[in-house]
Protein backbone atom coordinates (compact mmCIF):
# COMPACT_ATOMS: atom_id res chain seq x y z
CA UNK A 1 0.00 0.00 0.00
CA UNK A 2 1.50 3.44 -1.09
CA UNK A 3 2.00 5.26 1.86
CA UNK A 4 0.46 8.90 2.28
CA UNK A 5 1.95 12.00 1.53
CA UNK A 6 3.49 14.20 4.52
CA UNK A 7 1.07 17.16 3.45
CA UNK A 8 -1.97 15.12 3.02
CA UNK A 9 -1.01 13.70 6.41
CA UNK A 10 -1.03 16.41 8.09
CA UNK A 11 -3.97 18.08 6.45
CA UNK A 12 -6.22 14.71 7.62
CA UNK A 13 -4.19 15.37 11.59
CA UNK A 14 -5.48 18.79 11.22
CA UNK A 15 -8.72 18.43 10.26
CA UNK A 16 -9.38 15.59 12.66
CA UNK A 17 -8.14 17.71 15.86
CA UNK A 18 -10.19 20.85 14.27
CA UNK A 19 -13.09 18.94 13.77
CA UNK A 20 -12.95 16.94 17.84
CA UNK A 21 -12.39 20.23 18.80
CA UNK A 22 -15.64 21.34 16.95
CA UNK A 23 -17.62 18.86 17.86
CA UNK A 24 -16.57 19.03 21.41
CA UNK A 25 -17.96 22.28 21.68
CA UNK A 26 -20.96 22.16 20.38
CA UNK A 27 -21.57 18.53 22.70
CA UNK A 28 -20.61 21.05 25.94
CA UNK A 29 -22.31 23.98 24.94
CA UNK A 30 -25.32 21.60 24.68
CA UNK A 31 -24.70 20.18 28.28
CA UNK A 32 -23.58 24.01 29.93
CA UNK A 33 -26.94 25.05 28.50
CA UNK A 34 -29.18 21.80 29.83
CA UNK A 35 -27.38 22.01 33.13
CA UNK A 36 -28.08 25.85 33.38
CA UNK A 37 -32.15 25.01 32.61
CA UNK A 38 -31.85 22.45 35.38
CA UNK A 39 -30.39 24.54 37.59
CA UNK A 40 -32.54 27.42 36.92
CA UNK A 41 -35.61 25.43 37.11
CA UNK A 42 -34.71 23.34 40.33
CA UNK A 43 -34.03 27.11 41.80
CA UNK A 44 -37.30 28.55 40.88
CA UNK A 45 -39.04 25.28 42.13
CA UNK A 46 -36.94 25.87 45.32
CA UNK A 47 -38.07 29.23 45.90
CA UNK A 48 -41.46 28.46 45.47
CA UNK A 49 -41.26 25.86 48.46
CA UNK A 50 -39.16 28.70 50.82
CA UNK A 51 -42.70 31.01 49.84
CA UNK A 52 -45.00 28.52 51.27
CA UNK A 53 -42.61 27.66 54.18
CA UNK A 54 -42.64 31.65 54.66
CA UNK A 55 -46.61 31.55 54.20
CA UNK A 56 -46.45 28.96 57.29
CA UNK A 57 -44.09 30.59 59.72
CA UNK A 58 -46.09 33.83 58.97
CA UNK A 59 -49.15 32.17 60.39
CA UNK A 60 -47.50 31.24 63.67
CA UNK A 61 -48.48 27.94 65.69
CA UNK A 62 -52.06 28.58 66.19
CA UNK A 63 -52.98 28.46 62.83
CA UNK A 64 -55.29 25.57 62.48
CA UNK A 65 -56.16 23.35 59.15
CA UNK A 66 -58.95 25.43 57.95
CA UNK A 67 -57.75 28.86 58.60
CA UNK A 68 -54.28 28.01 56.60
CA UNK A 69 -56.55 26.45 53.76
CA UNK A 70 -58.31 29.38 54.12
CA UNK A 71 -55.00 31.90 53.82
CA UNK A 72 -53.29 29.39 50.91
CA UNK A 73 -56.42 29.37 48.78
CA UNK A 74 -56.55 33.21 49.09
CA UNK A 75 -52.67 33.65 48.09
CA UNK A 76 -52.33 31.43 45.47
CA UNK A 77 -55.93 30.92 44.29
CA UNK A 78 -55.62 33.78 41.42
CA UNK A 79 -51.53 34.25 41.82
CA UNK A 80 -50.35 30.66 40.91
CA UNK A 81 -53.47 28.48 39.83
CA UNK A 82 -51.88 27.77 36.25
CA UNK A 83 -49.24 26.62 38.19
CA UNK A 84 -48.93 23.24 40.03
CA UNK A 85 -48.65 23.23 43.57
CA UNK A 86 -49.88 21.39 46.75
CA UNK A 87 -49.82 21.22 50.22
CA UNK A 88 -50.16 18.27 52.74
CA UNK A 89 -50.04 18.16 56.34
CA UNK A 90 -48.68 15.55 57.83
CA UNK A 91 -51.56 13.32 58.57
CA UNK A 92 -51.96 14.03 54.61
CA UNK A 93 -54.63 16.18 54.52
CA UNK A 94 -55.06 18.46 51.77
CA UNK A 95 -54.40 22.11 52.34
CA UNK A 96 -54.19 23.11 49.04
CA UNK A 97 -54.28 22.32 45.53
CA UNK A 98 -54.29 23.69 42.37
CA UNK A 99 -56.53 23.01 39.45
CA UNK A 100 -53.66 21.64 37.11
CA UNK A 101 -52.13 19.67 39.87
CA UNK A 102 -55.53 17.81 40.74
CA UNK A 103 -54.97 16.29 36.88
CA UNK A 104 -51.15 15.73 37.67
CA UNK A 105 -52.23 12.66 40.04
CA UNK A 106 -48.14 12.53 41.76
CA UNK A 107 -47.13 9.32 43.87
CA UNK A 108 -48.03 9.32 47.67
CA UNK A 109 -45.31 11.26 49.69
CA UNK A 110 -46.05 10.04 53.51
CA UNK A 111 -43.57 8.02 54.80
CA UNK A 112 -40.91 8.79 52.39
CA UNK A 113 -37.91 9.31 52.87
CA UNK A 114 -37.10 12.44 50.90
CA UNK A 115 -33.86 14.06 50.24
CA UNK A 116 -32.28 17.58 52.06
CA UNK A 117 -33.27 19.31 48.59
CA UNK A 118 -36.35 17.59 47.86
CA UNK A 119 -37.35 14.44 45.42
CA UNK A 120 -37.39 15.79 41.39
CA UNK A 121 -39.31 13.64 39.30
CA UNK A 122 -40.53 14.21 36.00
CA UNK A 123 -44.07 13.52 34.62
CA UNK A 124 -46.39 13.87 31.97
CA UNK A 125 -49.56 15.69 32.47
CA UNK A 126 -51.39 15.49 28.88
CA UNK A 127 -49.23 16.92 26.62
CA UNK A 128 -46.72 18.83 29.16
CA UNK A 129 -44.05 17.49 30.74
CA UNK A 130 -43.98 18.44 34.38
CA UNK A 131 -40.61 18.47 36.61
CA UNK A 132 -42.10 17.62 40.32
CA UNK A 133 -40.34 18.86 42.98
CA UNK A 134 -41.13 16.95 46.54
CA UNK A 135 -40.29 18.81 50.13
CA UNK A 136 -40.90 18.50 53.16
CA UNK A 137 -40.42 21.65 55.75
CA UNK A 138 -40.78 21.84 59.40
CA UNK A 139 -42.34 25.19 61.27
CA UNK A 140 -43.56 25.52 64.55
CA UNK A 141 -42.75 21.60 65.64
CA UNK A 142 -45.19 21.00 62.44
CA UNK A 143 -44.33 18.96 59.24
CA UNK A 144 -45.94 19.95 55.74
CA UNK A 145 -45.31 18.46 52.33
CA UNK A 146 -45.11 20.77 49.26
CA UNK A 147 -44.87 19.53 45.69
CA UNK A 148 -44.85 22.55 42.96
CA UNK A 149 -44.08 21.92 39.59
CA UNK A 150 -43.03 23.73 36.18
CA UNK A 151 -43.61 22.82 32.73
CA UNK A 152 -40.45 21.59 31.00
CA UNK A 153 -41.97 22.30 27.58
CA UNK A 154 -40.00 25.87 26.86
CA UNK A 155 -36.89 24.43 28.05
CA UNK A 156 -37.13 21.36 25.63
CA UNK A 157 -37.57 23.18 22.73
CA UNK A 158 -34.84 25.73 23.69
CA UNK A 159 -32.88 23.05 23.70
CA UNK A 160 -34.07 20.87 20.89
CA UNK A 161 -33.73 23.97 18.56
CA UNK A 162 -30.38 24.21 20.08
CA UNK A 163 -28.91 20.76 18.90
CA UNK A 164 -30.75 21.57 15.45
CA UNK A 165 -28.70 24.63 15.27
CA UNK A 166 -25.06 23.25 16.16
CA UNK A 167 -26.64 20.09 14.11
CA UNK A 168 -26.85 22.22 10.60
CA UNK A 169 -23.54 24.21 11.73
CA UNK A 170 -21.95 20.61 11.67
CA UNK A 171 -21.11 20.63 7.95
CA UNK A 172 -20.22 24.09 7.66
CA UNK A 173 -17.80 23.11 11.02
CA UNK A 174 -16.56 20.15 9.22
CA UNK A 175 -15.30 22.55 5.64
CA UNK A 176 -13.92 25.26 7.76
CA UNK A 177 -12.20 22.30 9.55
CA UNK A 178 -10.39 20.47 6.20
CA UNK A 179 -10.19 23.84 4.79
CA UNK A 180 -8.04 25.03 8.42
CA UNK A 181 -6.24 21.90 7.98
CA UNK A 182 -5.39 22.22 4.50
CA UNK A 183 -3.99 26.10 5.34
CA UNK A 184 -2.12 25.28 8.31
CA UNK A 185 -0.28 22.05 6.85
CA UNK A 186 0.87 24.25 3.94
CA UNK A 187 1.86 26.76 6.67
CA UNK A 188 4.07 23.98 8.27
CA UNK A 189 5.98 22.79 5.47
CA UNK A 190 6.48 25.74 3.66
CA UNK A 191 9.76 26.12 5.45
CA UNK A 192 10.48 22.67 4.57
CA UNK A 193 9.44 23.55 0.83
CA UNK A 194 11.97 26.41 0.72
CA UNK A 195 14.79 24.04 2.26
CA UNK A 196 13.46 21.46 -0.83
CA UNK A 197 13.95 24.48 -2.97
CA UNK A 198 17.46 25.59 -2.21
CA UNK A 199 18.62 22.02 -1.88
CA UNK A 200 17.61 21.17 -5.52
CA UNK A 201 19.59 24.16 -6.70
CA UNK A 202 22.90 22.91 -5.08
CA UNK A 203 24.88 20.50 -7.53
CA UNK A 204 28.15 19.40 -7.63
CA UNK A 205 29.41 22.45 -9.49
CA UNK A 206 27.95 25.48 -6.51
CA UNK A 207 28.75 22.77 -3.27
CA UNK A 208 30.26 25.41 -1.68
CA UNK A 209 27.07 27.13 -1.11
CA UNK A 210 24.65 26.89 2.10
CA UNK A 211 21.10 26.06 3.26
CA UNK A 212 19.50 29.73 4.91
CA UNK A 213 19.11 28.79 8.49
CA UNK A 214 16.39 30.69 10.37
CA UNK A 215 17.10 32.64 13.71
CA UNK A 216 14.26 31.01 15.42
CA UNK A 217 16.31 28.25 16.80
CA UNK A 218 13.78 25.46 16.13
CA UNK A 219 13.40 22.42 14.91
CA UNK A 220 13.69 23.65 11.25
CA UNK A 221 16.74 25.63 11.98
CA UNK A 222 18.46 22.49 13.21
CA UNK A 223 17.35 20.38 10.11
CA UNK A 224 19.44 23.43 8.06
CA UNK A 225 22.18 23.62 10.25
CA UNK A 226 22.30 19.49 9.93
CA UNK A 227 22.29 19.58 6.30
CA UNK A 228 24.79 22.13 6.25
CA UNK A 229 27.25 20.00 8.01
CA UNK A 230 26.34 17.18 5.58
CA UNK A 231 26.52 19.38 2.36
CA UNK A 232 30.38 20.61 3.87
CA UNK A 233 31.00 17.21 4.11
CA UNK A 234 30.19 16.65 0.75
CA UNK A 235 31.93 19.58 -0.24
CA UNK A 236 34.74 18.09 1.48
CA UNK A 237 34.86 14.81 -0.64
CA UNK A 238 34.25 16.22 -3.71
CA UNK A 239 37.09 18.09 -3.48
CA UNK A 240 39.32 15.34 -2.32
CA UNK A 241 38.18 13.28 -5.17
CA UNK A 242 38.93 16.17 -7.65
CA UNK A 243 42.52 16.53 -6.12
CA UNK A 244 43.08 12.54 -5.57
CA UNK A 245 42.15 12.07 -9.30
CA UNK A 246 44.50 15.37 -10.36
CA UNK A 247 46.99 14.31 -8.05
CA UNK A 248 47.23 10.61 -9.02
CA UNK A 249 46.93 11.69 -13.08
CA UNK A 250 49.59 13.92 -12.55
CA UNK A 251 52.12 11.60 -11.03
CA UNK A 252 51.36 9.04 -13.24
CA UNK A 253 51.79 11.51 -16.55
CA UNK A 254 55.73 11.85 -15.70
CA UNK A 255 56.62 8.05 -15.43
CA UNK A 256 54.37 7.31 -18.80
CA UNK A 257 56.31 10.32 -20.48
CA UNK A 258 59.65 8.71 -19.39
CA UNK A 259 58.50 5.17 -20.54
CA UNK A 260 57.12 6.67 -23.96
CA UNK A 261 60.72 8.85 -24.61
CA UNK A 262 62.84 5.76 -23.52
CA UNK A 263 60.71 3.87 -26.08
CA UNK A 264 60.76 6.46 -28.85
CA UNK A 265 64.35 7.36 -28.10
CA UNK A 266 65.08 3.31 -28.57
CA UNK A 267 63.01 2.95 -31.50
CA UNK A 268 64.72 5.84 -33.40
CA UNK A 269 67.81 4.16 -34.63
CA UNK A 270 69.48 0.55 -34.57
CA UNK A 271 71.05 0.40 -31.14
CA UNK A 272 73.72 -1.76 -29.37
CA UNK A 273 72.62 -4.68 -27.11
CA UNK A 274 74.05 -2.47 -24.00
CA UNK A 275 72.07 0.02 -25.24
CA UNK A 276 68.98 -1.98 -25.57
CA UNK A 277 70.05 -3.05 -21.89
CA UNK A 278 70.07 0.12 -20.53
CA UNK A 279 66.84 1.26 -21.70
CA UNK A 280 65.13 -1.63 -20.75
CA UNK A 281 66.72 -1.11 -17.19
CA UNK A 282 65.22 2.33 -17.27
CA UNK A 283 61.50 1.12 -18.41
CA UNK A 284 61.98 -1.55 -15.47
CA UNK A 285 62.32 1.05 -12.89
CA UNK A 286 59.76 3.50 -14.16
CA UNK A 287 57.27 0.33 -14.57
CA UNK A 288 58.59 -0.26 -10.93
CA UNK A 289 57.58 3.04 -9.65
CA UNK A 290 54.37 3.45 -11.31
CA UNK A 291 53.35 -0.11 -9.63
CA UNK A 292 54.52 1.02 -6.73
CA UNK A 293 52.33 4.32 -6.87
CA UNK A 294 48.97 2.69 -8.17
CA UNK A 295 49.58 -0.18 -5.38
CA UNK A 296 49.46 2.39 -2.79
CA UNK A 297 46.49 4.58 -4.58
CA UNK A 298 44.44 1.03 -4.36
CA UNK A 299 45.43 0.78 -0.96
CA UNK A 300 44.05 4.20 0.03
CA UNK A 301 41.01 3.57 -1.82
CA UNK A 302 40.41 0.70 -0.17
CA UNK A 303 41.34 2.07 3.31
CA UNK A 304 38.83 4.64 2.68
CA UNK A 305 36.03 2.02 1.46
CA UNK A 306 36.71 0.05 4.91
CA UNK A 307 37.37 -3.05 2.81
CA UNK A 308 40.75 -3.33 4.34
CA UNK A 309 40.20 -4.70 8.06
CA UNK A 310 43.70 -5.83 9.32
CA UNK A 311 43.41 -8.70 12.14
CA UNK A 312 45.70 -7.65 14.86
CA UNK A 313 47.48 -10.72 16.36
CA UNK A 314 50.30 -11.13 18.69
CA UNK A 315 53.78 -10.41 16.52
CA UNK A 316 57.20 -9.94 18.00
CA UNK A 317 58.90 -7.11 17.05
CA UNK A 318 62.34 -8.39 17.47
CA UNK A 319 62.99 -9.80 13.72
CA UNK A 320 60.80 -7.32 12.53
CA UNK A 321 63.29 -4.79 13.14
CA UNK A 322 66.54 -7.23 12.61
CA UNK A 323 64.58 -7.94 8.81
CA UNK A 324 64.23 -3.91 8.28
CA UNK A 325 67.69 -3.21 9.41
CA UNK A 326 69.58 -5.71 6.95
CA UNK A 327 67.09 -4.58 4.51
CA UNK A 328 67.97 -0.50 4.35
CA UNK A 329 71.79 -0.97 5.59
CA UNK A 330 72.91 -0.98 1.83
CA UNK A 331 70.35 1.63 1.37
CA UNK A 332 71.82 3.76 3.77
CA UNK A 333 75.79 3.09 3.10
CA UNK A 334 74.59 4.48 -0.82
CA UNK A 335 73.38 7.26 0.35
CA UNK A 336 76.53 8.00 3.23
CA UNK A 337 74.40 7.44 6.01
CA UNK A 338 74.62 5.88 9.52
CA UNK A 339 71.62 3.78 10.26
CA UNK A 340 71.56 2.59 13.71
CA UNK A 341 69.53 1.05 16.61
CA UNK A 342 68.52 1.78 20.07
CA UNK A 343 66.99 0.19 23.01
CA UNK A 344 67.48 -3.31 22.05
CA UNK A 345 70.67 -4.76 20.46
CA UNK A 346 70.27 -6.49 17.27
CA UNK A 347 72.79 -9.25 17.84
CA UNK A 348 71.74 -10.52 21.27
CA UNK A 349 68.62 -13.05 21.85
CA UNK A 350 66.49 -11.53 24.41
CA UNK A 351 62.70 -11.99 25.18
CA UNK A 352 60.19 -11.25 22.57
CA UNK A 353 58.68 -8.24 21.85
CA UNK A 354 55.36 -8.89 21.60
CA UNK A 355 52.94 -6.38 20.20
CA UNK A 356 49.29 -6.80 18.81
CA UNK A 357 50.16 -5.73 14.98
CA UNK A 358 49.64 -7.24 11.74
CA UNK A 359 53.05 -8.35 10.63
CA UNK A 360 52.96 -7.03 6.52
CA UNK A 361 51.20 -3.47 7.35
CA UNK A 362 53.83 -2.74 10.49
CA UNK A 363 56.82 -4.17 8.48
CA UNK A 364 55.89 -1.71 5.24
CA UNK A 365 54.62 0.98 8.24
CA UNK A 366 58.50 0.82 8.90
CA UNK A 367 60.02 0.89 5.79
CA UNK A 368 58.12 3.72 4.83
CA UNK A 369 59.18 5.86 7.54
CA UNK A 370 62.90 4.74 6.77
CA UNK A 371 62.45 5.36 3.06
CA UNK A 372 61.48 9.00 4.24
CA UNK A 373 64.40 9.46 6.19
CA UNK A 374 66.62 8.38 3.74
CA UNK A 375 65.00 10.98 1.65
CA UNK A 376 65.59 13.99 3.45
CA UNK A 377 68.91 13.17 5.30
CA UNK A 378 71.78 14.61 3.72
CA UNK A 379 75.01 12.84 3.14
CA UNK A 380 77.02 11.87 6.39
CA UNK A 381 73.54 11.78 8.74
CA UNK A 382 72.43 9.01 10.71
CA UNK A 383 69.13 7.45 11.25
CA UNK A 384 68.13 5.78 14.20
CA UNK A 385 65.28 3.23 15.09
CA UNK A 386 64.80 3.68 18.64
CA UNK A 387 62.39 0.76 20.85
CA UNK A 388 61.29 1.85 24.33
CA UNK A 389 59.78 -1.25 26.22
CA UNK A 390 57.14 -0.40 28.57
CA UNK A 391 54.89 -1.91 30.89
CA UNK A 392 51.64 -1.87 28.79
CA UNK A 393 52.92 -0.14 24.77
CA UNK A 394 56.40 -0.46 22.99
CA UNK A 395 57.26 2.78 21.82
CA UNK A 396 58.62 2.31 18.23
CA UNK A 397 60.39 6.22 16.57
CA UNK A 398 62.62 6.50 13.72
CA UNK A 399 64.91 9.74 14.37
CA UNK A 400 66.87 11.32 11.69
CA UNK A 401 69.18 14.14 11.24
CA UNK A 402 67.61 15.32 8.40
CA UNK A 403 66.28 19.04 7.04
CA UNK A 404 63.26 18.82 9.79
CA UNK A 405 60.20 20.02 8.81
CA UNK A 406 58.92 23.53 9.91
CA UNK A 407 55.36 23.70 12.67
CA UNK A 408 53.07 24.56 10.09
CA UNK A 409 53.46 21.49 7.74
CA UNK A 410 53.22 19.11 10.55
CA UNK A 411 49.57 18.38 10.00
CA UNK A 412 49.65 18.56 6.51
CA UNK A 413 52.51 15.99 5.42
CA UNK A 414 50.34 13.02 6.20
CA UNK A 415 47.74 14.16 3.35
CA UNK A 416 47.64 12.30 0.68
CA UNK A 417 49.52 13.89 -2.30
CA UNK A 418 50.87 16.86 0.00
CA UNK A 419 54.60 17.71 -0.36
CA UNK A 420 56.22 20.24 1.72
CA UNK A 421 57.57 23.22 -0.74
CA UNK A 422 61.15 21.91 -2.09
CA UNK A 423 60.51 18.38 -1.76
CA UNK A 424 60.54 17.46 -5.31
CA UNK A 425 64.19 18.65 -6.05
CA UNK A 426 65.31 16.28 -3.98
CA UNK A 427 66.38 12.83 -4.89
CA UNK A 428 63.44 10.33 -5.53
CA UNK A 429 60.97 12.28 -4.13
CA UNK A 430 58.20 10.16 -4.61
CA UNK A 431 54.23 10.75 -4.67
CA UNK A 432 53.71 12.34 -1.11
CA UNK A 433 51.53 8.86 -0.42
CA UNK A 434 53.86 6.92 2.16
CA UNK A 435 52.77 8.98 5.08
CA UNK A 436 49.67 8.98 3.96
CA UNK A 437 49.68 5.21 4.04
CA UNK A 438 52.01 5.14 7.15
CA UNK A 439 48.96 7.30 9.03
CA UNK A 440 46.00 4.83 8.12
CA UNK A 441 48.26 1.81 9.21
CA UNK A 442 48.82 3.31 12.80
CA UNK A 443 45.09 3.83 12.94
CA UNK A 444 44.18 0.17 12.01
CA UNK A 445 46.13 -0.48 15.00
CA UNK A 446 44.58 1.62 17.76
CA UNK A 447 47.49 4.37 17.38
CA UNK A 448 48.25 7.11 15.68
CA UNK A 449 52.48 8.96 14.44
CA UNK A 450 53.89 11.24 16.49
CA UNK A 451 56.05 14.29 14.86
CA UNK A 452 58.81 16.06 16.98
CA UNK A 453 60.71 18.01 14.19
CA UNK A 454 63.00 20.97 14.49
CA UNK A 455 64.03 22.80 10.66
CA UNK A 456 67.94 21.93 10.14
CA UNK A 457 68.04 19.14 13.20
CA UNK A 458 65.86 16.35 11.57
CA UNK A 459 62.84 14.37 12.62
CA UNK A 460 61.23 11.98 15.05
CA UNK A 461 58.39 9.97 14.01
CA UNK A 462 56.92 7.79 16.95
CA UNK A 463 54.47 5.10 17.17
CA UNK A 464 52.89 3.38 20.20
CA UNK A 465 51.94 0.07 19.88
CA UNK A 466 50.12 -2.43 22.63
CA UNK A 467 52.09 -4.81 24.20
CA UNK A 468 51.21 -8.11 25.17
CA UNK A 469 52.49 -11.09 26.76
CA UNK A 470 50.95 -14.30 24.93
CA UNK A 471 47.22 -14.85 22.62
CA UNK A 472 45.25 -15.10 25.97
CA UNK A 473 45.97 -11.63 26.80
CA UNK A 474 45.87 -10.44 23.07
CA UNK A 475 42.52 -12.11 22.55
CA UNK A 476 41.56 -10.24 26.31
CA UNK A 477 42.33 -6.44 24.96
CA UNK A 478 40.93 -7.61 21.28
CA UNK A 479 37.30 -8.13 23.51
CA UNK A 480 37.73 -4.80 25.67
CA UNK A 481 38.48 -3.32 23.07
CA UNK A 482 35.45 -4.20 21.01
CA UNK A 483 37.85 -4.92 18.03
CA UNK A 484 36.26 -8.01 15.90
CA UNK A 485 39.36 -8.85 13.78
CA UNK A 486 37.88 -10.14 10.07
CA UNK A 487 40.51 -12.06 8.35
CA UNK A 488 41.83 -10.55 5.24
CA UNK A 489 44.34 -11.41 2.47
CA UNK A 490 46.64 -8.10 2.88
CA UNK A 491 48.22 -6.69 -0.13
CA UNK A 492 50.16 -4.39 1.29
CA UNK A 493 53.98 -5.38 -0.36
CA UNK A 494 56.29 -3.08 -1.10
Amino acid sequence: MRALPIRLKLTCWYFLMFATAGLLLSLTSWWMLRHTLDATIQQDLQERVDDVRMQFHQMGPAASVSSAQARFDAVYRYRDDGKWLQILDQNGSVIYRSTRMATLRPAPVLNRQLPAKGLLVDLTSGTHSVRLLTSKISTDGRQYFVQTGISMSKPHVLLNNFGLGLLLLTPGMLLLAAAGGHFMSRKALSPVALIAHEVRRITDRNLHQRLPVSPSNDELSHLSITLNGMLARIDTSFRSVRDFTANASHELRTPLARLRTEVEVALMSPRSIDEYRLALERLHQDAIDMSGLVENLLTLARAEAGNDILELTPIDLRPLLLGVVREWTPMAKRLSLHLRTAGFNPQASDEPLLILGERQTTLRLLRILLDNACKFTPPGGTITIRTTPGPDKIMLAVEDTGIGIAPEYHSRIFERFYRVHGDADRQAPGAGLGLSLAAWIAEQHRTRIILDSTPGKGSRFQISFTRVEDDETARQFVLARGIVPAPVESQLHK
